[in-house]
């Protein structure tokens, strides 16, 4: 990865992170940290509140109580503008890009807060770590395949160098073979180049495959949390996200 693609991780942290709509919660209580050079997964079923949990860390969804820190900043409340100023980036599930404009339309506005002459070096850095994406820079985004639109949409928040990075559901609507690729290939990559990654991924065995640490949500709440190992260990995780039980993991593995 080029060094200009990233900046050097910070630590995103939570502490008593309440979350919702209209004054109410449909997160609460939460407390995670995700650190430079990881990938920190946040799983749990559907209605479990992962994607508003992700959306209060970027100021599109309002914090009732509680904190959010990048590095030494408090980002709490911010707006969307000011989070990505100080380095982070968020990769939304839906509306990721601009499907009217060209490839190159949409990493042009990716840069927003570049100078004119920074913007051509930057798409360089990414087209270096998207090299599929070359050939269609003039393609319009609403014509590309699942897997090409989240390479752009990943790219477009690249522009900006962010320390960390904030993906929600990449994965979404892929082909497997795809979804692997993004995930091993490209969210790990981050990471191992220093990055800090927060990861909201609805495939839960995939997700455990790149992660550092994982947490789990249910009802709004963190219910579990873990290194992937000890939580392929845990018989209500497993039961619950991964299918059949740990014991017969456990005897699979061997």
């Amino acid at each position: 990865m080029s060094v200009e693609l990233t900046k050097q991780g910070l630590v995103l942290s939570t502490n008593g992170l309440s979350a919702g709509y209209d004054g109410r919660a449909i997160v609460s209580e939460i407390a995670i940290e995700a650190t430079p050079g990881k990938v920190v997964s946040v799983v749990g079923p559907n209605g479990s509140g992962k994607s508003t949990l992700l959306k209060s860390l970027v100021g599109v969804v309002k914090v009732l109580e509680g904190h959010i820190t990048v590095g030494e900043n408090e980002i709490t409340n911010l707006p969307p503008e000011e989070v990505a100023k100080l380095g982070v980036g968020y990769v939304p599930q839906i509306d990721d890009v601009f499907p009217p404009l060209s490839v190159k339309e949409n990493l042009e506005i990716g840069g927003y807060l570049l100078s004119r002459n920074e913007i051509p070096d930057r798409i360089d850095a990414v087209l270096d770590f998207f090299p599929k994406l070359k050939s269609m820079m003039t393609r319009k985004a609403g014509k590309l395949s699942g897997g090409e639109r989240k390479m752009l949409a990943m790219g477009r928040v690249l522009m900006l160098s962010p320390a960390v990075l904030v993906l929600d559901e990449p994965t979404a609507n892929l082909a497997p073979m795809v979804a692997t690729q993004l995930l091993e290939e490209f969210v790990r990559g981050f990471a191992d180049h220093g990055s800090t990654v927060l990861l909201v991924e609805q495939r839960a065995k995939a997700a455990l495959r790149i992660s550092d640490w994982t947490y789990v949500l249910g009802g709004g709440k963190v219910v579990l949390s873990g290194a992937p190992r000890d939580l392929e260990q845990n018989p209500l995780f497993v039961e619950s996200f991964l299918g059949g039980s740990a014991a017969a993991r456990s005897s699979s593995d061997e």
